[in-house]
C-alpha cells in the first residue's frame, strides 16, 4: 500500500482502482479506448465516520487494505503523490470481497 498524506473526511475513502487485464483470455488485446474501467478497488485510507442524527460518532464499515466493489460512475478521480486515485462515499460501495 502507498503511504499518502491524505486524510479523507467524515464518511469518505479514498481508494485505488484494480488494473484492468491487458488481453482477454483468447489472447486478443484490447485497446485502452475499448477498456471498460474496473469496479473493483482497494481502500487506501477512510474517514473517521459520520454522525448519526443525535451526534454520535458512527464509524465505517470499511478500512484500509479492503478490496471493495463499487459503482462503475462512482467516485471522484484525483491525483495524490502521482497515483490515479478515487475519492467515494462509503454508501458508494457496495460491498466487500473476501
Amino acid at each position: 500500500m502507498s503511504e499518502t498524506n491524505f486524510r479523507p473526511l467524515h464518511d469518505r475513502v479514498v481508494v485505488r482502482r484494480v488494473q484492468s487485464e491487458e488481453k482477454t483470455k483468447g489472447g486478443i488485446i484490447i485497446p485502452d479506448t475499448a477498456k471498460e474501467k474496473p469496479q473493483e478497488g482497494e481502500i487506501i485510507a477512510v474517514g473517521s465516520g459520520a454522525r448519526d442524527e443525535s451526534g454520535k460518532l458512527v464509524p465505517l464499515d470499511v478500512k484500509a487494505g479492503d478490496r471493495v466493489l463499487f459503482g462503475k460512475w462512482s467516485g471522484t478521480e484525483v491525483k495524490l503523490n502521482g497515483e490515479d486515485l478515487l475519492i467515494m462515499k462509503e454508501s458508494d460501495i457496495m460491498g466487500i470481497i473476501g
